[in-house]
């Protein structure tokens, strides 16, 4: 009897490469390849895809594996690039991660390791599955500090049957360990951070060469003139580095933090201290993506506006224009229009949607 083909998407780095060995261990005909997922004329100075491939093939040399590569570059550019342009142009701050994974590694690889005769893929990614009935859930990991189910909600739920997770019940630590005693050179090798086209390159100045930058005046709530903004893309709600207001003192000594956008005036809004406009008590999402279905208006949940925040209480109502709204038990800091918000029944992902509008944010507009 045939050994059933799983594809890992080896990266180079620690988590796919021992994903890659686990699967070897379980028995799996085992193949990796190698996703070259942006090409620029910088490339070779901030990019790590040469050395990436390099600690990939040499994993694979180990395990005894085939390794293909295959460039993505061109969907990439179409599916995620191009949308995270229009979404800094439009003053809102996207997050690629979540659309590499629905649109790249679960859907283009996806597409590619069928062709290469594979019954499933895999990935290091830090998360569970549970089929039950037909039906698969998509769980936290047992590792909740490494826990990457916030950035897999959007993944069709097709995909994720047809997906491993194999250090969904690891701790970062054990699969540090795992990759010392099977001799990979990469067991030290330190996580990839921030965006990965951008690499080591100041975000300004990477982001500068596809969007023109408009500065701008920078105003306080009541309207104050109190300095020049760089360009809105450049700032996000709560940010308070980069201002250059610190040395200013405004009736206290509190810091600056940026508390809205006027797109029409390209006005950027701040303020001292925690300021009121930074907390909202409600949300609006578009684009809903449910991994099996969508929570009934009332229910109870628990939701992340951002990756790395622990689980907020709140109570979900359903628009009838595909929109859905949460409102939460404590009011939750810097919700940003462009990031996704995610929901958690447990330890199960229910699927989440992209962060429209707050009334704080409203409130900061309508004070404008």
């Amino acid at each position: 009897m045939s050994k059933q083909r799983v594809i890992v998407g080896l990266s180079g780095g620690v988590d796919s490469s021992v994903a890659a060995l686990l699967l070897c261990e379980q028995g799996f005909d085992v193949h990796g390849l190698f996703m070259d997922n942006w090409e620029d004329d910088e490339e070779e100075t901030y990019c790590t895809a040469a050395q990436d491939f390099q600690d990939a093939r040499q994993v694979a040399e180990e395990l005894g594996i085939p390794l293909h590569k295959v460039n993505f570059a061109a969907e990439y550019r179409e599916r995620v690039f191009r949308y995270f342009l229009d979404e800094y142009a439009a003053g809102r701050t996207p997050n690629p991660d979540v659309l590499c994974n629905s649109e790249i590694k679960f859907k283009a690889f996806l597409d590619y390791a069928r062709r290469l005769g594979a019954a499933r893929i895999a990935t290091g990614h830090y998360a569970r599955l549970q089929e039950n009935n037909g039906q698969v859930r998509l769980l936290k990991a047992r590792d909740t500090a490494k826990d990457q189910s916030y950035f897999l909600h959007a993944v069709d739920r097709d995909a994720l049957a047809q997906s491993l997770f194999p250090l969904g019940d690891l701790h970062k630590s054990e699969v540090r360990e795992r990759a010392l005693r099977a001799g990979f050179a990469n067991h030290a090798k330190r996580d990839s951070t921030g965006i990965c086209f951008i690499g080591e390159r100041k975000f300004r100045e990477f982001l500068g060469k596809y969007l023109p930058a408009r500065p701008g005046e920078m105003r306080t709530p009541d309207g104050e003139i109190i300095g020049q903004h760089q360009g809105l893309m450049y700032y996000t709600l709560g940010q308070r580095q980069g201002l250059g207001l610190g040395g200013r003192k405004h009736g206290t000594q509190a810091p600056w933090y940026v508390i809205g956008k006027d797109l029409a005036h390209n006005v950027l809004l701040v303020a001292q201290g925690e300021h009121p406009a930074l907390l909202s008590h409600e949300l609006l999402a578009h684009t809903p993506h449910w991994i099996n279905h969508a929570p009934p208006a009332g229910a109870q949940v628990m939701a992340k506006t951002r990756y790395r925040q622990t689980d907020q209480a709140c109570t979900v109502s359903m628009l009838e224009d595909g929109q859905f709204g949460l409102r939460f038990a404590q009011p939750q800091r810097a919700v940003t229009p462009g990031q996704y918000v995610v929901l958690y029944q447990g330890e199960e992902c229910l699927g989440g949607g992209i962060i429209h509008a707050t009334d704080a944010t409203a409130a900061v507009r309508l004070a404008v």
